[in-house]
């Protein structure tokens, strides 16, 4: 079974007209257990102002369909990396001075 990063992009698309259609054969694809869903703390913190039916979306996918992905120091670290590298925008520094300042 394939191993996948969902971001929450994706969850928001599945209500978006212009996402939608792709994001449901993926879901689908994720409920016949072809996929497993990498889902991280960072997400999880992220979605926790989204609206609820994409909260409720999240709580659709089975729990052994998901592996929760910590942020542990080696990802700080590869996240500085990026960084530095300018491999990421501002938009993802300021996400990733809310990890270090929250303590995630």
């Amino acid at each position: 079974m394939e191993r996948i990063y969902i971001d929450t992009s994706v969850f928001g698309g599945f209500f978006d007209i212009e996402f939608k259609k792709w994001i449901k054969i993926l879901f689908e694809k994720i409920y016949q257990k072809e996929y497993k869903v990498l889902y991280s703390q960072l997400t999880d913190r992220e979605l926790s102002t989204a609206p609820k039916r994409v909260k409720d979306l999240v709580l659709t996918i089975p729990e052994d369909q998901i592996e929760v992905v910590e942020i542990t120091e080696e990802v700080k670290e590869l996240a500085n990396k990026y960084i530095s590298e300018n491999v990421v925008g501002k938009t993802s520094i300021a996400l990733y001075s809310y990890c270090f300042s929250n303590n995630i």
